[in-house]
This record gives C-alpha cells, sequence and structure tokens, in this order.
C-alpha cells in the first residue's frame, strides 16, 4: 500500500514547551493507522499539524505526494483530508439529516461538482453510518455515541481519501462500537486511509495494520499491533494504564 499521507520531522513549540519533536508518521490509503500514547503525548497537536490548524517550527506534511505544509486548513480539506474532533463539533439545532445536508452542500459548491445532489448524498452517508431511525431528530437530543456518528457522517460527505479520527469511540456502547468498526472497516475497503487517535486500545489493535506511539511529543515507536503489545518502552509509557481525556492528547 501506498503512502497517503507522509508527516516528516514535525516539531511544535508553545514558548519553551515542546509539544512535538520531530515526529514521523505515515498512512497507508485503504488502512487504519493508530496512533496512541499517554495523555499530553501530542497527539492532537499532530492531528493540528496534518489539519493545517497548527503551524510547525519545523517538518513537512506530504498528501498524497506532494508538499502541503504551507496549505491553510481549507485547502487541506479540499484536497480530500477529513477530520473529527475529541470535543464535538456538531449543529446541534439542526436534524442529523440536515447536519449532513449542509457538508453535503458545501462539498458540491467547492467542488463545482454539478454531479452532486445534497440529498442523495445525505441519504447515502445515513445508510452507510447507520443513521435512518433519528433522520429527524435535532442533534442536541441525541446521545453522545449518536453524535459523534452524526459527526463521522458530515465528515464524509465532504468525500475525504484521508480521515483523521479523534477519540471516535467516546461515548459509543458495546453494540455502537461493534458497528463502528464495520464502519471503518467497510471505509477502508473503498480505499480510504483512515488515521484514529483512540482510547481504546482493543479497538486500535483490531483495526489498525499499523500503529504509531507518541510519548512527551516523541514517536517512541512505530509498527504491527504485535511489535506495539511486546514493546518495553511502550508497556512502560502506556499499555496497561487506563488512558483518560482531558483535551490535552
Amino acid at each position: 500500500m501506498s503512502a497517503l499521507l507522509q508527516v516528516e520531522s514535525a516539531t511544535v513549540e508553545f514558548g519553551g514547551l515542546r509539544a512535538l519533536s520531530d515526529a514521523d508518521l505515515d498512512v497507508a490509503e485503504g488502512s487504519v493507522t493508530g496512533l496512541i500514547g499517554p495523555n499530553g503525548a501530542g497527539k492532537t497537536t499532530l492531528f493540528n499539524v496534518i489539519c493545517g490548524l497548527q503551524e510547525t517550527t519545523q517538518g513537512r506534511v506530504s498528501f498524497d505526494g506532494d508538499d502541503v505544509s504551507n496549505r491553510g486548513p481549507h485547502a487541506r480539506a479540499r484536497l480530500g483530508i477529513g477530520r473529527t474532533f475529541q470535543r464535538l463539533e456538531i449543529f446541534g439545532s439542526l436534524t442529523v439529516r440536515e447536519n449532513l445536508l449542509v457538508s453535503a452542500e458545501i462539498r458540491k459548491r467547492w467542488s463545482k461538482d454539478k454531479s452532486i445532489k445534497p440529498r442523495d448524498e445525505a441519504q447515502r452517508i445515513m445508510d452507510l453510518v447507520g443513521l435512518n431511525e433519528i433522520a429527524n431528530a435535532r442533534a442536541d437530543a441525541l446521545s453522545t455515541g449518536m453524535c459523534r456518528l452524526v459527526e463521522l457522517g458530515r465528515a464524509i460527505a465532504t468525500r475525504p481519501r484521508l480521515m483523521l479520527l479523534d477519540e471516535p469511540s467516546s461515548g459509543l456502547d458495546e453494540n455502537e462500537t461493534e458497528l463502528f468498526a464495520q464502519l471503518l472497516e467497510k471505509l477502508t475497503g473503498q480505499g480510504m486511509g483512515i488515521l484514529i487517535v483512540e482510547h481504546d486500545v482493543d479497538l486500535v489493535m483490531r483495526l489498525s495494520s499499523r500503529i504509531h506511539v507518541l510519548d512527551f511529543g516523541r514517536m517512541i515507536a512505530v509498527g504491527t499491533p504485535s511489535d506495539i503489545q511486546a514493546n518495553v518502552a511502550v508497556q512502560a509509557a502506556y499499555l496497561g494504564t487506563e488512558e483518560g481525556s482531558d483535551g490535552n492528547g
């Protein structure tokens, strides 16, 4: 599988604090890549670097072979980089269907693709994600888990080639988590590359073909799930402990 995303030597400094230090990461198309590490390791900072929301002190981000380091978040989104957030970002006063329609309408407008029919696109995504039963419910009346699925569906409506998922299973029950895992497998089967930050280590180990481990802003291990589970440094830094979510990941 070819690399869809490559991050090389990404370094981010906030005053005298290094949030990231020479971090390398790659994501192949048609696969799930995991990114794990303790709270404050720099995971969300690295996501922001990839999306263009965070400038780097040094380093390079390449997407599909092109250097996008100097492009802003809107330009990267239009190239095909989608994103969900650790802190939910949906339109609470709109219904589930309307949330998806907004995204599909925006995608049609900036792509100038007249073949896109937003209502059909919204229905396709509801079928894909499993949102038909709550299509007409207001988003602010839904559980956290269902809101996360709505946010994922809205991101899918932009037709990304790369999806960044920040703690997407938070709030999902066991059944919803299983359906979510099946959905990600379906998306990668269609060629999408997925980078996932997730506190559910079992889920990451199940889905990921490769896993990167961050600790104090440095990438301390990269490998298959079995490699990562056997890595002594990773065990000391992260595995076997419960990771909470303080928003600083």
